[in-house]
Parts: structure tokens; sequence; C-alpha cells
């Protein structure tokens, strides 16, 4: 003989799509970040390249934007989940100076 639950223990159905509905929601926020912390980096390892020739302390600065916008992105990241950046360290093609700055071998 089988038991089933009582339907009362459970959530109910208007419980359970509102949950669907804020995680949705908060997937699709999750997304929209990572969205915009990717441009970040592109526009801000533009700016280095644009700047390649440069020393001193612009390029510092131009360095250490590209370094916080690469941690905002990677943090991004991890929060979707996703914790291995060595693809997109390679597609990105993040210079070894900028990686040197997060603390990355």
């Amino acid at each position: 003989m089988s038991v089933r639950m009582p339907s009362n223990f459970g959530r109910s159905g208007a419980q359970e799509s509102a949950l669907d509905l804020l995680g949705h929601e908060i997937l699709g926020e999750k997304a929209a970040a990572l969205g915009r912390a990717g441009r970040r980096v592109d526009e801000t390892l533009a700016k280095l390249r644009e700047n390649d020739g440069d020393d001193g302390e612009h390029r510092a600065r131009l360095l250490k934007d590209v370094a916080e916008a690469v941690h905002s992105y990677f943090i991004q990241r991890e929060l979707c989940g996703l914790r291995k950046h060595d693809a997109v360290i390679r597609e990105y093609n993040i210079p070894k100076a900028v990686l040197a700055r997060l603390g990355a071998k």
C-alpha cells in the first residue's frame, strides 16, 4: 500500500510560481550584470591597447583600470557559478601585467 503526503504539507501552487518568477528575475539580473562587466573589460582593454607604447603613470593607471574590470568580471562569473577563468583569460587575451596585479600566476 502506498501512502501520499497530504497536499497541505507542501507549498501551494501560488507560492511555488512566485518563487519561480523571482528565481527567473534573479537569473536575468545576474546575466545582465555579467554582460555589463564583460563590456567594461572590453572597453578598458581597448584603451590599454590603444596606449600600448605609453609608459609611466598613465599606463599604470590603465593597468589598474583593466585589473579592476577583470576582477569585477571574475567575481560576477563566480556568482553565476562559473569558476574556471582560464578560457576567459585566453579569449580576452588579458596581458600578464594585468594578471600580476590580480595575484594570478
